[in-house]
């Protein structure tokens, strides 16, 4: 096992493939937060609510107010210059800590494929791919290198295995299996698009499509890692993700994956690919074609490799955790969120919180309107730490108004992939004395199956 292992590590390839990949990488978040910016998101999702919900541990993550602005720049700008191979080592960096703040200003913004931009780039922080077709590798001849390890390739490749393979594990339950749920849910109310509308009314399609994407994500990558089936493993990825690109509206995702799929074909076609980008931008590829394999130094080589491998062992436990969690885990969503589980739930609710003085017993009502955006409260009234996160806060807010012996209670009711709407929290339970933690949170009521 150890000879594998040595030789895996000490076998070469192109660096052409690493150097496509951060090139794409980087334009497609350029783009990406261009788009934020130009649908005036910054602004509604960070600048207008006046409360922000947090994750475990990172409360000290606040929103700079209009040096907001200011972030999302630094943050693209950074994208640009590691994208063009430019001080690729400090601008990876810069992108990876000012892109991963921005996604934990606020809770409420969570989206997998945010999650896999911040690992993604914190895996090319270990990687070089400023040897190849790069201004750095253009200025220092000494670092310009034709080739790499093949594990450089190997660690994005097998960031891609995980996405792909967990999402597809993740699907293999009762509801999206034997019922379709909820893509019949989502793929009815798209009737109106045109030629296609009627067809998403078919029971049958709404299977052929949740059978087929558990299909489609469990086996992907086994064929885009095998030559004979690459190409139209490759025309499955485009057509897989130019639907769901079509049918939901999950921002760049589509394309980044697409992206991330072209790190399995062969050198070859990288190869192809740069000296196209060397006509357009007219640049003499040649210069980088020299033969040379990027040698790190011994001791850097020893930290990175155990910092990915570290990192990788955490990727592969850490969508496990919910299996140590009772109850259905789309009700609870104990251990839901960074574990690959992509759309795979419907769940709508609300919660109507009330403010007891626990002495004379008199009590009001919130309007949730007063501190939460309309996007805020559709996120806090099926999630249980937000519920709680809020319940603290207005605590905090009708204590400084003069109110004492608070008890805060909460009525809330959820409906999960078109069930009946249900209890969600323990009405009797005051919020105050509860904490955001990683136990078992026993006041979500149990969920009713039928």
């Amino acid at each position: 096992m150890k000879t594998i292992a040595l030789e895996y590590l000490n076998k070469e390839t192109k660096a052409a493939p690493l150097a496509v990949f951060r090139i794409l990488f980087g334009l497609l978040m350029v783009v990406s937060l261009i788009r934020f910016w130009y649908y005036g998101w910054i602004e509604k999702l960070y600048l207008l609510p006046k409360f922000h919900f947090h994750y475990f541990g990172f409360d000290w993550v606040t929103v700079p107010d209009k040096w907001t602005y200011l972030l999302f720049i630094i943050c693209g700008l950074s994208a640009f210059l590691f994208a063009i191979g430019y001080k690729y080592r400090l601008f990876i960096l810069t992108f990876f800590l000012s892109f991963t703040y921005i996604e934990l200003m606020d809770k409420t913004t969570y989206l997998n494929h945010y999650y896999f931009v911040s690992l993604v780039s914190f895996i090319l922080i270990w990687l070089p791919a400023q040897v190849h077709f790069s201004v750095d590798a253009w200025r220092d001849k000494s670092i310009r290198s034709e080739y790499i390890a093949q594990w450089h390739i190997g660690a994005l490749q097998l960031m891609m295995a995980i996405v792909y393979i967990y999402a597809g594990l993740a699907k293999l339950n009762a509801d999206w299996m034997e019922e379709a749920l909820p893509l019949s849910i989502w793929l009815r109310d798209k009737g109106h698009l045109p030629l296609i509308g009627q067809l998403l009314d078919e029971r049958w399609l709404h299977y052929l499509f949740s059978w087929g994407g558990a299909l489609y994500d469990l086996s992907i990558v086994f064929f885009l890692m095998w030559p004979r089936t690459r190409v139209v493993a490759f025309i499955a990825v485009i057509f897989f993700h130019i639907l769901t690109k079509i049918l939901f509206p999950i921002g760049m995702f589509p394309y980044i994956m697409i992206v991330g799929t072209l790190l399995f074909f062969s050198d070859a076609f990288h190869t192809r690919v740069l000296q196209l980008f060397s006509k357009v931008g007219g640049i003499d590829y040649k210069a980088f074609c020299n033969e040379i394999r990027y040698n790190c130094k011994p001791r850097y080589k020893r930290f990175s490799l155990s910092v990915l491998t570290f990192f990788f062992v955490i990727q592969l436990l850490f969508p496990l955790r919910c299996y140590a969690y009772p109850g259905n885990l789309f009700w609870t969503e104990q251990g839901y969120r960074f574990s690959w589980r992509v759309m795979l739930m419907e769940k709508t609710g609300y919660a109507n919180f009330k403010v007891v003085d626990a002495v004379s017993g008199k009590r009001f009502y919130v309007q949730n309107e007063d501190f939460l955006t309309a996007f805020q409260q559709k996120q806090m009234s099926t999630q249980a730490d937000f519920i709680i996160e809020y319940a603290h806060y207005l605590g905090k807010h009708f204590a400084s108004q003069g109110h004492q012996n608070l008890q805060i209670f909460v009525e809330s009711y959820a409906s999960l992939n078109g069930r009946k709407s249900q209890i969600y929290l323990d009405p009797d339970v005051d919020l105050l004395t509860l904490e955001n933690n990683f136990g078992n949170r026993y006041f979500i009521k149990p969920l009713n199956e039928n």
